[in-house]
């Protein structure tokens, strides 16, 4: 019985990949996979993780497919309001948390360059204080992540003392362009972000951080490097949804990503420089 339901799941696997790009196939086959989108499901469907029970609901809209997009051909049309969601009891692995556990989100964009955008993750600014767990945004300029990749983690779920806001997180120092696919992705290993443009790493030596002067403790300002991002508390299990396209604010969902996203990964480990740029290119 054993041996049949083995040779069952093979078949399917074969099945799978035969009709998955090489691109899709890279990131099935890299160690400690946990979800994989790849934004094929027409409008008013489910988004279906290729790996996992993951299905991610159309929330406040729907969301249109546009045909072309790195893993299947297709990408999901974010920015009028509308985003996907995953409820806190259905996350199941992808609640990743604990001292010393790793996170990777990796995401295949076509940003416009318009204000912040939340790609995906599990991150929530408001109730109960904050449920921020970890999550990759695009352009975070509040704490020097403008126009960056950055990638935020959490302990405790709420913003960073003595802040009004969670300055936790890596900013690459290179630019997101506007218009262009690109490939976005953090890691964190138990100890420091890093944020990946391209699948590149690049290291941002220590500046002043903005809108951080006058606060208790750091009158002239906090002095630290963006990338890495030094953060040895580890991620807490803090009960947000995971969400795709925007996070829940004070004032409502906000954040929203403005473009496309032909891709997202999720990882429960750090993925090394060299798997990034692998999967880096097509």
């Amino acid at each position: 019985m054993k041996y049949f339901a083995l040779m069952i799941l093979l078949l399917s696997t074969e099945i799978l990949l035969g009709q998955t790009s090489s691109l899709a196939i890279k990131l099935l086959k890299t160690k400690n996979l946990i979800a994989l989108w790849d934004f094929k499901e027409a409008k008013g469907e489910k988004r279906k993780s290729l790996l996992g029970p993951y299905e991610l609901s159309e929330m406040d809209g729907s969301i249109d497919r546009l045909p072309e997009g790195p893993l299947s051909g297709y990408s999901a049309k974010f920015g009028h309001g509308a985003y996907l969601a995953l409820q806190n009891s259905q996350t199941g692995r992808l609640n990743i948390y604990g001292p010393g556990q790793g996170v990777t989100v990796a995401a295949w964009v076509k940003w416009t360059g318009e204000t912040t955008g939340f790609v995906g993750g599990m991150w929530n600014e408001y109730l109960d204080g904050g449920k921020r767990q970890y999550g990759l945004f695009v352009s975070l300029p509040h704490y020097n992540g403008k126009n960056q990749v950055c990638g935020h983690i959490s302990y405790t779920g709420k913003p960073t003392p003595p802040f009004p806001y969670s300055s936790d997180y890596s900013a690459s120092k290179q630019e997101v362009r506007a218009n262009e696919w690109t490939f976005v992705s953090f890691t964190y290993d138990g100890q420091d972000i890093r944020s990946y443009l391209n699948g590149e790493f690049q290291v941002r030596e220590k500046e002043l951080i903005l809108n951080t002067k006058g606060f208790e403790g750091y009158p002239d300002g906090l002095i630290q490097s963006k990338n890495p991002y030094n953060f040895p508390d580890g991620i807490g299990n803090n009960g947000s949804d995971f969400t795709v396209g925007a996070v829940l604010l004070k004032r409502g969902m906000g954040n929203f990503f403005k473009g496309q996203i032909g891709g997202l990964a999720v990882f429960n480990r750090a993925l090394s420089a060299k798997e990034l740029k692998k999967l880096a290119k097509q």
